[in-house]
């Protein structure tokens, strides 16, 4: 028999539950808890049960070509391979179909309700509520079903005759007839008997009756949307086949109240029958000769009885000896599959640990690469940026030099212009102005005052501006430090809000999670709250040292983080700086660090400066930063004297000073704050605020004064301004006689010296910048070189630990590969092991059934024996079977009835008495079989309530096991509750984490997955679900669809068949997925062959 279970999951490794007995061992109690139901019911939930192994993800892969079959492996026996149909339902021909090994979709606007049905019925099921004679195509005879299976590998049937498929054919004629032929797969013959397709389909464990198999639309329908709880429980025992081992239970009780009845009744005919002998007997003590040999006849026949009763034990006893020998080799293949399943579970352990050990080491490489990579990534800019400034100051030195020699051409030209017309403007020039000279001094005496006072409202002016920037600088400061001290007075009622305004709203939600037992362990953040500084002078110090951590939560596991991140969106807008979360085993203890932290007489630790009251907290600081290794010092000057002039304390890693700067042992970072904003005292910034607050008052009322004081002096220094513009324009009007007359010749002259100055001026300018630009490029040349051996070191150091970081990652992915593999390996050694107990247990029960029989058979032989000893104590050797005697007997009785008829003596009397005589025996040697067979019934009854029990907790506990994992695998949250006593089954699902939610169709959804459960606990070796997805909403059936994919994925030795009337495009592609458009009906009569193809079929058409 086939033995595909489908039991691929790993088991259950905490929280073990103790199986429950049936309550009472008693014949009444055994009925009484039959009919009342099991006193106990059990809960599994997602807490207490481990999830099962993840299902590998799709790969993408190329569609196979069209036209081309599926590849099939050679373990799938029972899975369909093709359906074809003609003249059915409206299709003249249809197919063949092939269907893949794993998963199809069968989709498009009409025709899957015909491919259901020709599954169906050609495969002996009933039709979907249509009359047979009505799936014939109009106008056609007959119709035609040819469903193949699959017939390779271990548990095939029959082989030997029908190869490696079994084609089912079924003809339905008009009148609603139906014939059936089996055929190998080459097509020929080999039975037509309905016995033979009823043994293919128990062989391969197919059962279209039953929902977890086939699942038509209408059924689907009632299934989704089932409510009523013990519906639920009536479909459970359903489809697993308790519900049979329970009428099977009943049928039994039924039997046995019968037989009591009949012994009830048969003593009351044995007490008539028993007066009526004595009666006779009374009157007649002897028998005729006649009778005498009737009776010495029925002596041999009874004896004659017994022997063939003991020929009928021997040969039992025979088959149970054969048998007991099978039971041998069982048990020693089940013992070699259990040694197996032992050293694959060892060597999955060792593996698993060689994982876990790697992941530790690449965490603590991680870290180290990623701030190698930013001191590499540091120095390089720094580097460029002078490489950068070297090249400006190089091409700034040619564009000057080019400039230079510009100039000096044209001063040489200027100069040989001048020397020429020098000498006869000079002469016109120099008469004119002696007649000048004298308004020209008194205007040279107005114009210097005029200068000296514009200069003097220009500087006012300037020093007007500044002020004012300076106020306006000073009043932004003012502002922000008001902000401030408002803001830490507030923080002094709640010191919470220091670190956020959402935060104490954060942590209420985060209290609230935790007492309704959301979170495993409660969330410590953020950190700055759970630490406090002993001394404040180090406040700035340690803010720069623990950085963006004093804003950080801490989680125990990444179920808790999930959690808490779902709490973080709830008061962080989108977009906004939210609060990071830090995922770490919570230790208990804090670590001894006595022999790596930082030792100094006069430096205290940055641990030792804080008071840490959660030991989680200090490790996890003592993990991620280092804090045992970090001195504090007063002023940067000491660290710099430790850490450059001096050695290095031993383990210190670096320096950081009161005013937040840190020192290493090669380099100096400054600190841009300059006071703390988390961890400093309260009252010491207050009152420093507020000092500096009363200072930049202060300050703004001395600028006031200082610029009404500057607008004064401007105002009197314009008004003399004009005074003296007054009188030079009297001075320039005597003068413009004079002036008109030299104008042209001065214009000329003056315009040449003008440019020649100029020139003159330029060039000595450009000498002088191109020295100050010789100067920055030697300065930056040195630069450059000073930073070009950092730089290489640093990138020659992130390298080597990238290099180390990626190997150590490469190892634990090839490990987690094969650990996987081991875990596939494990399960496949799981199945085989309970393939085997399954077979033994069987064997072990039907060989128990023959020696109950054997039992039977002997205690009616006893009880023959008896009867014979009663009729003839002697035991007679009979060589003639009972047969021949009962014959002889009949001629005898008809010879004594013919010669009472013919005497009508007393003879008559006698016979009467030895008819009742036996009628006594035989009605005694009935009751005494039928007390005998209701104690076997007693025996049978108690067995097969107590196989019936362990089943359904079995299957129960597997249907929680499930569903569970299930939920877990897909960030859901629920309960599968079986109430055994009142046959109730509730579902209870609801999502968590960023998982949507499915208000709108969450009935069916949960009906949906209970459909999934039920799977695992039955045995089929294909799945067909009829437009099961219709009744969800949209997410729902996202979701459904994707357990779907990843179930069918996981358990690629199951054929799955999914009609359903959506678009498949979006499916994923894969060699597993083959997806079946359904053409129109009628399409022509030519014989079309549609082979599934995987990926889009929009693409394919």
């Amino acid at each position: 028999m086939s033995k595909r279970k489908e039991e691929g999951f790993s088991q259950a490794t905490c929280h073990k539950r103790a199986r429950p007995r049936p309550e009472g061992d008693s014949d009444e109690d055994l009925e009484r808890v039959f009919f009342e139901g099991v006193s106990h019911q059990t809960v599994v939930t997602h807490d207490n049960v481990s999830s099962f192994q993840n299902a590998a993800s799709f790969q993408n892969v190329a569609p196979p070509p069209a036209n081309v079959a599926p590849q099939w492996t050679s373990e799938e026996v029972g899975v369909i391979e093709s359906i074809h149909v003609e003249n059915f339902m409206g299709y003249s021909s249809l197919g063949p179909v092939y269907f893949g090994p794993n998963i199809n979709f069968v989709v498009g606007r009409s025709g899957k309700n015909a491919l259901l049905t020709a599954l169906i019925v050609g495969l002996g099921g009933k039709s979907l509520g249509t009359p047979l004679k009505d799936l014939v195509k109009d106008g056609e005879v007959s119709a035609r079903i040819s469903v193949s299976l699959k017939n390779k590998g271990e548990d095939a049937f029959k082989p030997e005759f029908y190869g490696h498929s079994i084609i089912i054919l079924h003809y339905i004629g008009v009148d609603g007839s139906t014939s059936c032929e089996l055929r190998n797969q080459a097509g020929h013959l080999v039975s037509v008997q309905k016995e033979e397709l009823i043994a293919i389909l128990e062989h391969f464990k197919i059962r279209v009756d039953n929902p977890m198999s086939v699942l038509p639309h209408e059924m689907g329908r009632q299934l989704l949307r089932i409510r009523n709880e013990s519906d639920r429980y009536k479909l459970f025992l359903k489809v697993t086949e308790l519900e049979q081992m329970r009428e099977e239970c009943k049928k039994i009780l039924e039997r046995k109240a019968r037989n009591l009845h009949d012994i009830e009744q048969g003593q009351e005919q044995l007490d008539l029958i028993r007066r009526q002998g004595l009666e006779i007997e009374e009157h007649f003590k002897t028998m005729d000769a006649l009778e005498k040999q009737l009776e010495d006849l029925r002596h041999e026949k009874t004896w004659a009885l017994v022997n063939e009763t003991e020929r009928t034990i021997g040969n039992m006893i025979t088959n149970i000896n054969v048998e007991d020998q099978l039971t041998m080799i069982l048990n020693h293949d089940l013992e070699v599959s259990r040694v197996t399943y032992n050293e694959t579970l060892q060597r999955y352990v060792a593996i698993h640990e060689s994982v876990l050990k790697l992941s530790e080491e690449a965490a603590l490489l991680e870290p180290k690469c990623l701030e190698a990579k930013e001191d590499a990534k540091r120095r390089d800019r720094a580097y460029r940026q002078a490489m950068a400034f070297y090249n400006y100051s190089q091409n700034e030195l040619i564009k000057l030099d080019k400039v230079a020699e510009e100039l000096h051409a044209k001063i040489v030209q200027v100069k040989k212009n001048l020397e020429l017309a020098e000498l006869e403007k000079q002469k016109k020039i120099s008469v004119l102005k002696e007649k000048i000279n004298n308004f020209k001094e008194q205007e040279d005496s107005l114009v210097q005052e005029i200068k000296y006072l514009h200069q003097s409202i220009e500087k006012d002016d300037e020093e007007h501006s500044r002020i004012r920037e300076e106020e306006s600088y000073v009043q932004e400061i003012l502002n922000e430090e008001q902000q401030q001290l408002n803001h830490l007075r507030d923080y002094k009622t709640d010191p919470l809000k220091r670190f956020g305004p959402q935060i104490p709203a954060l942590l209420e939600a985060i209290d609230d999670a935790h007492k309704q037992g959301y979170f495993t362990f409660k969330p410590i953040g953020p950190l700055g709250a759970c630490i406090r500084v002993r001394d404040p002078e180090f406040a700035l110090a340690i803010e720069s040292c623990l950085k963006g951590l004093l804003l950080d939560f801490f989680c125990d596991n990444h179920k808790d983080e999930q959690i808490l991140q779902e709490l973080i969106k709830r008061f962080y807008a989108v977009g906004s700086t939210r609060p990071q979360v830090i995922v770490s085993p919570f230790a208990c203890e804090l670590y001894d660090v006595t022999e790596r932290a930082a030792s100094h007489p006069e430096f205290p630790t940055v641990l030792a400066a804080l008071e840490i009251n959660d030991a989680v907290v200090a490790n996890t600081l003592i993990d991620l930063r280092g804090i045992e290794q970090v001195l504090l010092v007063k002023s940067s000057s000491f660290g710099n004297a430790v850490m450059h002039v001096q050695a290095p304390p031993k383990n210190c890693s670096k320096i950081v000073s009161a005013c937040g700067d840190r020192v290493f042992e090669v380099r100096y970072y400054s600190c841009e704050d300059l006071r703390p904003i988390y961890l400093g005292d309260m009252e010491i910034e207050i009152n420093h605020l507020q000092k500096e607050v009363e200072n930049k008052m202060a300050q703004l009322s001395a600028f006031q004064q200082h610029v009404y004081s500057l607008q004064n002096d401007i105002r009197k220094n314009r008004d003399t301004i004009d005074t003296h513009y007054r009188h030079l324009r009297d001075i320039k009007v005597k003068v413009i006689s004079i002036t008109s007359e030299i104008r042209d010749l001065e214009d000329e002259e003056e315009n040449q010296s003008i440019d020649l100055s100029i020139l003159e001026d330029e060039a000595q300018e450009i000498k002088v910048e191109m020295k100050e630009v010789e100067e920055k490029i030697r300065l930056r040349r040195e630069e450059m070189e000073n930073l070009r051996q950092p730089k290489i070191e640093a990138e020659q150091r992130h390298e080597e630990l990238k290099l180390k970081f990626s190997k150590v990652s490469e190892l634990v992915e090839s490990l987690m590969e094969e650990r996987n593999q081991t875990g596939l390996e494990v399960n496949a050694q799981h199945q085989s092991l309970m393939h085997y107990q399954s077979r033994l247990k069987q064997h072990v029960d039907a060989v128990q059934v023959i020696k109950e029989e054997l039992v039977i058979k002997e205690r009616e032989f006893e009880r023959e024996i008896v009867e014979a000893s009663y009729i003839c104590p002697q035991r007679i050797e009979v060589t003639r079977a009972s047969d021949v005697l009962d014959r002889e007997i009949d001629m005898l009785t008809q010879r004594i009835q013919s010669e009472n008829f013919t005497h009508r003596s007393q003879e008559e009397v006698k016979l009467q008495y030895h008819e009742i005589k036996e009628r006594y025996l035989d009605l005694s040697g009935k009751v005494f079989n039928m007390k005998n067979l209701t104690e076997t019934l007693d025996e049978i009854l108690f067995q097969r309530y107590e196989n019936y029990q362990k089943s359904r907790q079995n299957l129960s506990l597997q249907c929680k096991l499930f569903f569970d994992s299930l939920l877990s695998q897909w960030s859901f949250s629920g309960e599968l509750r079986f109430n055994h006593r009142s046959e109730t089954l509730s579902i209870k699902v609801q999502p968590c984490g960023d998982m949507p939610a499915l208000a709108a169709g969450r009935q069916a959804f949960s009906n949906f997955l209970f459909f999934l459960t039920l799977w695992s606990v039955t045995e089929s070796p294909f799945r067909c679900l009829d437009t099961f997805d219709i009744y969800m909403d949209r997410k729902s059936r996202k979701v459904a669809m994707d357990m779907l994919l990843k179930i069918s994925n996981s358990y690629q030795n199951h054929q799955i068949i999914l009609l359903s009337p959506q678009n498949m495009s979006s499916l994923p592609l894969s060699p597993l997925i083959e997806v079946f458009e359904m053409p129109d009906p009628d399409l022509g009569r030519e014989k079309m062959t549609f082979p599934f193809a995987t990926g889009n079929p929009e693409e394919q058409h």
